[in-house]
């Protein structure tokens, strides 16, 4: 009787858990591949960033704003979690389904890959089919890997005569000599593929090296990655801005309130809000920057250096920004100096007439190295208010965040309109003609800043002591200035609050209201008028399609 070693099958739970580890290092070792093959092709490239862009640019704008309201500046973070959740679901289903069927699993990893390589090619900053290989280089990888690893389970495997998995049928009778069996026929069964042995040692020899294999690769994509932006970085510490030729006057006594939780007036760096849809900041060597100025009207078409600007006068200003998807009361608002080129100058010398001096072109469209498209009215940018193409921040060169090496913006109009970050293409055109980003997304063409106030202290549901509470904040109204800023207690009547010294019309204005508390529940109201006579609205619109509006109000209880 021959005695032939046999490997233990594998059976229901166990089986199904192998497979779905085999997935999951599918997945690890297709996402490592293909960030590391992203480095040198673009870091924009990658599966996760790319299938995350072509989710923002399909997102509906309700969407968007609900995610920016809810998350902040950490919506971006939150979207990555999310696909890298997604991802991670689907390679342990694809696992635990090529434990029955391998190349249906792995067919299902390079279908994946196919997502990946279409978001890629088919983003605003794609130039090139080579978007495609980080894809399908991991999503090959991938399939191959879970292939490989879930035969290490047995999968697959079949019996034959010479195997002991094969069952005689009718063995029950002696033997007759010379060993023949009497009376009986012998019929080779197939085993249940889930019956047959698996290789227990193979398996984890394959599954270590292969998660070993994955974090070396996904670590050199990093560095060369990292490496790619150290030319950026490099760039930016070298940047010297000379002294503007027009500087901002210093800010005037009494602007700034010293009252605790006010907003100051001027917000740092690291503080000022960051709304855009690039999920991995773009990074941009200084040095090898360029901006395009072409289209219609412009007799002379201009590709500048950051060098260049450099060389040209530069005007320094304090301008308040705000982003279209701040909510009443919302936090996407902030005041910074700014220093920079003046964007009429430069494209008067390019030949670029506004459309009320017989200009042909009515919409400036702004592109970004992210491929973003911004369009600003034309008569605006050249009607004198300080629209400039910015090179610094309150005394530094712009942070990466904020758009170094160079940005644009235009007092007065909502960011989505005027503040083009990482700028590289500046093309005159018409409203008709050509539809920005966010326009394709049914925001309005045009949005000047609407007047609007906030309470910033006491915050909502604070629970301040009975007697003088100072209820303080900000309005703004830029372009068109504050003139008088009003707060009401429940229903009583409007009181004048104090305002802070007007730096300029282009930055908020702090006010402050001393108020006698009485105990209990009480509801606070601000609205504010600019310097036009027009008083903030009460109506309460959502931010699409122009910005929000409304009075904001907080509700405290006073001990």
């Amino acid at each position: 009787m021959d005695h032939h070693a046999s490997r233990k099958p594998l059976r229901g739970i166990k089986r199904l858990s192998l497979g779905a580890l085999s997935g999951l290092l599918a997945g690890y070792a297709a996402i490592a591949v293909a960030e590391c093959v992203s480095a040198a092709v673009r870091p924009e490239s990658g599966p996760v960033i790319a299938v995350g862009g072509a989710a923002i640019d399909r997102t509906p704008p309700a969407v968007k704003d609900w995610a920016i309201r809810h998350f902040g500046t950490n919506d971006k973070l939150i979207l990555q979690l999310g696909i890298l959740a997604v991802l991670t679901v689907l390679a342990l289903v694809l696992g635990m389904l090529a434990t029955r069927w391998r190349r249906i699993g792995s067919l299902g990893v390079l279908a994946f890959g196919v997502v990946g390589a279409l978001a890629a090619t088919s983003r605003p900053d794609s130039t090139s089919i080579s978007d495609a290989l980080p894809s399908v280089a991991g999503a090959v990888v991938g399939a191959g890997l879970l292939y490989w690893l879930t035969g290490r389970l047995g999968q697959g495997r079949r019996a034959t005569a010479e195997q002991p998995a094969v069952i005689t049928a009718g063995d029950s009778k002696p033997a007759a000599a010379g060993g023949q069996h009497m009376g009986t026929s012998r019929t080779p069964v197939a085993a249940d593929p889930a019956e047959s042995g698996w290789d227990r040692r193979g398996f984890v020899l394959a599954a270590t090296a292969a998660a070993a294999a994955s974090t070396g690769i996904g670590l050199a994509g990093r560095a060369l990655n990292g490496s790619q932006g150290q030319n950026a970085v490099a760039s930016r510490k070298d940047v010297v801005i000379p002294a503007p030729s027009s500087a901002a006057a210093p800010v005037p006594k009494g602007a700034a309130l010293r009252i605790k939780d006010v907003s100051p007036f001027m917000t740092p760096n690291g503080d000022f809000y960051r709304v855009d849809t690039a999920l991995v900041v773009p990074k941009v060597d200084a040095t090898s920057w360029k901006l395009r100025i072409h289209g219609k009207g412009v007799t002379r078409e201009r590709t500048l250096s950051f060098d260049d600007l450099l060389k040209m006068p530069l005007i320094e200003r304090n301008i308040t920004l705000t982003c279209v998807s701040n909510e009443v009361g919302g936090p996407y608002v902030g005041n910074a100096r700014w220093i920079g080129v003046r964007l009429d100058d430069l494209l008067k010398e390019c030949g670029v007439k506004p459309p009320s001096q017989g200009g042909p072109a009515d919409q400036l469209v702004a592109r970004s190295v992210d491929g973003m498209t911004i369009g600003s009215p034309v008569e605006d940018v050249l009607d004198g208010r300080d629209a400039m193409l910015a090179l610094g921040m309150n005394g530094r060169p712009l942070p990466f965040e904020h758009g170094f090496p160079v940005r644009m913006l235009v007092p007065g109009l909502y960011g989505y309109v005027s503040a083009c970050k990482w700028i590289q293409d500046i093309e005159l055109t018409t409203f008709d003609a050509y539809d920005s980003y966010w326009v394709k997304r049914d925001w309005a063409q045009k949005a000047p800043i609407k007047t609007e106030s906030r309470i910033d202290t006491p915050k909502p549901f604070g629970r301040p002591k009975a007697g003088t509470v100072m209820v303080a904040g900000v309005a703004w109204a830029q372009h068109r200035g504050i003139d008088k800023v009003e707060v009401r207690v429940d229903d009583g009547p409007w009181e004048a609050a104090r305002l802070a010294t007007e730096d300029t019309r282009d930055t908020w204005r702090q006010w402050s209201y001393p108020w006698d508390a009485g105990k209990g529940g009480h509801t606070l109201t601000v609205r504010a008028t600019d310097r036009t006579g027009q008083t903030q609205t009460e109506k309460r619109t959502s931010t699409i399609p122009d910005g929000a509006s409304g009075w904001h109000s907080v509700v405290v209880t006073v001990d």
